[in-house]
């Protein structure tokens, strides 16, 4: 198919084809040609705002973060204007002639460029208060009156901690450029007056003449304007527009369709007048760069840490009186005691998550999982709400006909050898004449025709079920062309292979191709249509022709579709319909079964469509058809003049059968649904299918229980209405709620929080119809409204809005391509593999992260509560007890990697986490990392640094650097054995990094003559001392833990026992 490039975003119009004249051709763009089911997104209202805060209030509680952000967006807008979006003309082939320059045609993700990684990434650091408060104590050592130690003692570890920083966003960087590289790299034909070349996706520009070969994805938008069908018709997914996998027929226009060839279209110099770039569904603005929940509490710990700092500095100068310099000696407290803040608490953080995603990276049993954001991974611990698409997420979009149900009997899998057998008896009947043309098939139908009072066999009855189904439908059969044929249309037919092997069905709805093949499968095959005319061939091998009358589309409105067909064989017209129960049961003859069987079929998770007929004689045809083209050409009321026309064919119809279809869901979906929800999160469903299709696939996804009730949220269009629905809403307990796209957006316009207040008490919510928009907007809600943490997950182009406006996006790289995958946090290969990506992963790496963060402020705090016990003893001297290199090396060789080991901790084992979900209920309320558990860890480091520098004044004898060896190793020693006491399930990368360090310490003893007596620490008095200092500190912490669990178990206890 030849396209003509329109616009480098990803959007499609239809066109109309105004003129019939092939020189200085316009070829005019509307939006008329839009679906309204499909594309009708309007822009969303803002959220209600309660109350406005004032003056001071209103400048403290956030005014002036608000005032910052609309100077820079004003300095912004001043530096880059946008430039004006206006209509254009797009000339054929010739992008030469465009009358502005237009952006590149090429995607990219990456968060910086050349010139912004630096400042970026230097901006995203010290926007942290850890961060700016080390800058600023490393600058404060310039200054000569407040220099403590030596400069690489402050700039070492802060130039460490940007380092690991910098590499790590600059991997992440790169590998995002590679995945751009990768999408725009994609090779495309484009048509020139040469011929054929080839051209990379990004180097696409407005005017060019583009072949898109089959089953290649669209690269921007296009115009239609050739195929190689004869009839200009060609089928489209628009899976990354609005996650719809369905096959939509459009049709080229007509007068380029008709050129002889493709050369021809450089000849006509025809152009396209398109109206301007529009704000829909599919184009959005801005960067943005997440920050977890484990961070953002951590940066308020460690406000609370400068608090604390702060405080102690200034009781540390009013003891000393306010003597001399005072406010010199508060800075050098401060910066003596600035350890209480641990500068390494963002690289172990940082490194820790690293590991996490290459964990999660290395799991053989989420094989194809990728992490694209490094710096979430404890996000996965932490999530309440998850928001999934339904096509492509929870279902493979492949439909497989199950049972066919005609009132009195019923087929299911296993018996559809039968229904082969009675279709197959009618066609024996009569011999196929020679070469099997389908003048002369004449099935034995017309006597029973004749006498309809007598009752029908069932081999009849499932003949013209059958046969119903084979033909009311719009599927078209497509055959490869042979392998080397040309492309040209007037040669494509010449060039087909016909063999069943060769033969696919495309059509605008996955259930209608499920419905074909299944009557392929007992034996009558599709293998022929035009606009005019359809082929079934037999069992025995007649081929069966049909005129192809009428033919009445499905529409949301009427939730059927009809068509009008005359047998060439038999001159018989009939109308035949199928569509849903609701819209069917006033159509067909009374009956005492199809409302119970659709009941029974929908409680199996099938798809359910009612196929009924109407003998049509051809003068009631002749009538009809009369009226009928008189509606369509009337000027008022047209719609409405032509459903009446139909309507009046609608009555007294044959019901033929029931059938049902069912949309196979993915692997292990069910379970997986169970295992989240016995975790504590709820599951909400955001599709833009509809409302019958989603019900049903909450019901058989389990998504909705066997045992809980469903309210339908009936339309809604206005306040009233809402209001009266709302309360009655409000009265249901314990049901799932579906409501659609529209009454939403209405409800949202006026009871924004009733509603959300309302549907999160619901076990499951369904929103059917739902824009991408709307998507994004029911994740903002429930974050704004809950202040839970939401995760999306989405397979299509149309969740990306969702999956980046959730706390923790996640993609599933399927059919609907790659666009999900590439924009979310992660990306994995099935659904299924949310489970262990949850309950393994998210729960270890939050709970490994907190751990790991308390325990580097228990180091920090540690170390700072000796300083102030020094200085306290010592007359409040602002004199450091540690310099040079026994800080740095305490920080980095002799504690870092058994600290650093604590990533490799676990408190159950994966298989345990994912037999029992509900352990990961704990998480979600924030205990392992709270102030609570933050204060435990501050009181046992006041303990500690208080028995360590005592201990060490009380047994040190002559010289004062005795007491710097005892305090200063028996420092080491605690910091290794509360690591031990802190793990919870040994690895033998653990025992090596405790081994590893203390002989790292006992070996620098040797090298450390300027600040140990080297003839005291090879003494047993030394090694008694340390022995001493070091079991007072650490076994009642001991004895302790061992009381708590004995008394307090925690929920994992019995577990991992």
């Amino acid at each position: 198919m030849v396209c003509l490039v329109t616009k480098n975003v990803a959007t499609w119009y239809q066109l109309e084809d105004e003129s019939a004249h092939l020189d200085e051709m316009p070829l005019m763009m509307s939006e008329e040609g839009f679906e309204n089911d499909e594309s009708d997104y309007h822009t969303l209202p803002r959220a209600r705002i309660t109350r406005r805060k004032r003056g001071l209030e209103w400048f403290v509680c956030g005014g002036w973060k608000f005032l910052c952000t609309s100077c820079c967006d004003w300095l912004i807008n001043i530096c880059q204007r946008k430039r004006e979006l206006k209509a254009r003309t797009v000339w054929l082939g010739h992008p030469e002639k465009c009358e502005e320059k237009h952006p590149r045609n090429s995607i990219k993700n990456q968060k910086y460029n050349v010139f912004t990684f630096i400042p970026g990434v230097l901006y995203e650091q010290f926007k942290f208060f850890l961060n700016l408060y080390f800058l600023v104590v490393s600058c404060s050592q310039f200054v000569p009156a407040l220099k403590i130690g030596y400069l690489y003692t402050y700039w070492a570890p802060l130039g460490f901690v940007l380092a690991v920083t910098i590499m790590r966003e600059a991997i992440d960087e790169f590998r995002r450029f590679q995945r751009d590289k990768e999408v725009n790299s994609q090779l495309y034909s484009k048509l020139t007056i040469r011929g054929k070349v080839q051209v990379k996706s990004s180097d696409i520009q407005v005017g060019d003449l583009i072949i898109v070969e089959k089953n290649q994805r669209i690269p921007s938008d296009m115009v239609f304007l050739r195929t190689s069908e004869k009839a200009g018709s060609c089928f489209i997914r628009t899976d990354q527009l609005d996650g719809e996998t369905d096959w939509k027929l459009k049709v080229a226009v007509s007068c380029t369709q008709r050129l002889p060839a493709l050369g021809d279209l450089f000849s006509i110099s025809a152009y396209v007048y398109a109206q301007k770039p529009q704000l829909d569904i599919h184009s959005f603005e801005g960067t943005f760069t997440r920050v977890g929940l484990l961070d953002l509490e951590l940066n308020q710990l460690t406000k609370a840490l400068f608090g604390a700092l702060v405080a102690l500095s200034v009781v540390m100068v009013t003891l000393q009186g306010f003597a001399g310099p005072w406010y010199r000696n508060l800075f050098r407290f401060l910066l003596l005691l600035s350890y209480i803040i641990p500068i390494s608490l963002r690289v172990n953080l940082d490194m820790g998550k690293a590991a996490y995603g290459w964990m999660i990276m290395k799991d053989e049993s989420i094989p194809g999982t990728v992490v694209r954001t490094s710096t979430i991974p404890e996000e996965l611990g932490r999530l309440v709400y998850l928001l999934t698409d339904k096509t492509g997420t929870l279902t493979q979009n492949e439909m497989v006909f199950k049972r066919l149900h005609l009132g009195t009997v019923s087929y299911g899998a296993d018996t559809m050898d039968e229904i082969q057998s009675h279709l197959r008896n009618p066609y024996t009947q009569a011999q196929p004449p020679a070469g099997g043309h389908a003048g002369s098939a004449t099935p034995p139908r017309k006597a029973q025709s004749a006498a309809p009072k007598v009752r029908r066999s069932v081999s009849s009855r499932v003949h013209e079920a059958v046969r119903a189904i084979a033909l009311c439908h719009n599927v078209t059969p497509v055959y490869e062309p042979r392998a080397g044929a040309p492309a040209e249309a007037e040669d494509a037919e010449a060039d087909q292979d016909f063999s069943d092997g060769n033969r696919t069905y495309q059509a605008a709805s996955p259930d209608e191709v499920a419905l074909v093949q299944w009557t392929e499968s007992v034996g009558l095959t599709l293998v022929s249509r035009d606009l005019a005319s359809m082929q079934l061939r037999s069992p025995s091998g007649q081929l069966l022709t049909f005129s192809v009358l009428q033919t009445f589309p499905f529409t949301s409105e009427s939730k059927r579709m009809g068509i009008i067909v005359r047998d060439e064989s038999t001159a018989e017209i009939t109308f035949y319909m199928k569509g849903a129960d609701v819209a069917m049961s006033p159509i067909v003859q009374y009956n005492d079964w199809l409302e119970e069987e659709c009941g029974n079929m929908a409680r199996e998770g099938l798809r359910t469509l009612v196929v009924a007929k109407r003998a049509l004689t051809e003068e009631q045809y002749q009538d009809f058809e009369s009226r009928y083209s008189q509606a369509k050409l009337s000027i008022h009321d047209r719609a409405l003049k032509v459903a009446a026309v139909v309507e009046s064919l609608e009555r007294e119809m044959e019901l033929l059968c029931l059938t049902g279809v069912e949309d196979q869901l993915q692997a292990d979906v069910r379970p997986t649904l169970e295992m989240l929800r016995n975790a504590g999160i709820k599951i909400w469903m955001l599709t833009g299918d509809k409302l019958e299709t989603a019900t049903c696939i909450a019901k058989s996804s389990h998504l909705v229980s066997r045992t809980q009730d469903i309210h339908i949220f009936r339309p809604v269009t206005n306040r009233g209405e809402a209001h009266l629905e709302l309360n009655a809403f409000r009265r249901k307990h314990d049901c799932a709620l579906v409501i659609s796209g529209d009454s939403l957006e209405v409800c949202l316009k006026f009871y924004e929080h009733e509603l959300v207040d309302l549907a999160c008490q619901c076990p499951a919510v369904v929103c059917c119809r739902c824009s991408p928009t709307q998507k994004a907007r029911i994740v903002k809600l429930l974050q704004q409204h809950t202040g839970r943490r939401t995760c999306a997950i989405g397979d299509g182009g149309n969740d990306v809005s969702m999956i980046q406006m959730a706390d923790c996006g996640i993609g599933i790289e399927g059919k609907e391509g790659r666009q999900a995958a590439l924009a979310a946090d992660f990306s994995i290969a099935q659904f299924r593999h949310v489970g262990r990506l949850l309950m393994v992963h998210g729960r270890s790496s939050y709970k490994r992260s907190a751990a790991l963060g308390q325990f580097v402020m228990h180091r920090g705090l540690i170390i700072s509560t000796m300083q102030a016990v020094f200085s306290s003893v010592f007359y409040f001297a602002s004199v450091p007890l540690y310099q040079g290199f026994l800080m740095v090396g305490y920080a980095t060789l002799y504690t870092m990697f058994p600290v650093f080991s604590l990533v490799l901790d676990q408190d159950v084992k994966p298989e345990m986490a994912m037999l029992y979900p509900e352990l990961y209920k704990d998480l979600t309320k924030g205990r392992s990392l709270s102030f609570k558990t933050f204060l435990v860890w501050v009181l046992v480091s006041v303990y500690q640094g208080g028995i360590l520098m005592y201990g060490a004044l009380l047994l040190f004898e002559s010289e004062f650097v005795h007491v710097v060896a005892i305090s200063f190793t028996a420092l080491i020693l605690t910091e290794l054995l509360m690591v031990a006491l802190t793990v919870r399930t040994w690895h033998w990368l653990m025992v090596v990094a405790e081994v590893l360090s203390l002989g790292c310490y006992v070996a620098s003893l040797a090298f450390l003559n300027e600040y140990f007596d080297v003839a005291f620490i090879t003494s047993a008095t030394f090694v008694w001392k340390v022995s001493a200092v070091t079991a007072v500190s650490c076994l009642p912490l001991y004895a302790l833990k061992h009381l708590k669990r004995r008394l307090a178990p925690p929920s994992y206890s019995k577990l991992s026992s």
